[in-house]
């Protein structure tokens, strides 16, 4: 059995991490074959959104694999410390929409994997930190970078240097998650994010944003030179065209992604 599921339907691509019997640890293994499935989709015109979850009912990811740490020598640590990074900045960098269907614990590593993802929904019995200064070690895959843009500079302080940990609840009103629903909506409510953002013309969804998260590393005018780049891009697509049509007749576009 795969340690990462992949499947596509209707435009929206599933990704599980499938461990469940260690809380859907990342070992290398693991790490490798989310590294292709990311670069599987980043190229793949058929996937317009992207939902990540974890196998099972009571974790999305608990992070490292620490059973395989303890085995590895320091060269072998630093090769897997490269590979959650590297991961998750391919999943920080797909140009799909991407949500983090948070089913259960979200720890180190795992909380990392959400933080890479733009929209994280939870169960309310989730719970989620980056609990890595517990083990003498510090968030090695974004974290200390993407939490504090995320909520702020002393709240981050607090839950990385605390290795806090919060609930469901804590986390949406921190504004970690964006939604918090019963375990038997969870999907359901992820897929119907998913199914709002594909009315929109695909294109128009990656160069928005594209425009957003490159332009919150610039000052305005920069941002705003980025923005219409972006707008240039869109404007010979067929898409565009097709929204214009389908207006006109009113019906709803077929966008085809060109």
């Amino acid at each position: 059995m795969s340690t990462v599921l992949y499947e596509i339907d209707e435009h929206i691509a599933y990704v599980t991490i499938n461990r469940p019997e260690v809380l859907n640890c990342f070992n290398y293994e693991t790490l490798v074959k989310l590294k292709e499935v990311v670069s599987d989709i980043h190229a793949n015109k058929q996937v317009r959104v992207v939902i990540f979850t974890g196998a099972g009912d009571k974790a999305f990811s608990a992070g490292a694999d620490l059973k395989e740490r303890k085995t590895l020598t320091e060269v072998e640590v630093r090769r897997n410390v490269k590979a959650i990074r590297d991961v998750f900045n391919d999943i920080a960098a797909l140009p799909q929409p991407t949500i983090a269907a948070m089913n259960g614990y979200a720890f180190g590593g795992g909380f990392e994997l959400a933080l890479a993802c733009d929209f994280r929904i939870a169960v309310s019995e989730a719970e989620m930190g980056l609990t890595e200064l517990k083990w003498a070690i510090i968030p090695g895959a974004g974290g200390t970078q993407r939490l504090p843009r995320l909520i702020g500079l002393s709240k981050a302080l607090e839950m990385i240097l605390m290795s806090k940990k919060v609930s469901a609840s804590e986390g949406l009103e921190l504004g970690i998650l964006n939604k918090v629903v019963p375990r038997e909506q969870l999907m359901d409510a992820c897929r119907e994010l998913a199914i709002e953002m594909l009315k929109n013309g695909p294109l128009a969804l990656q160069q928005a944003k594209f425009a957003i998260y490159k332009g919150l590393e610039v000052d305005l005018q920069t941002g705003i030179l980025i923005e219409s780049k972006c707008y240039e891009v869109i404007i010979p697509t067929k898409d565009r065209i097709e929204a214009l049509e389908a207006f006109a007749q009113k019906r709803p576009p077929r966008f085809t992604g060109e």
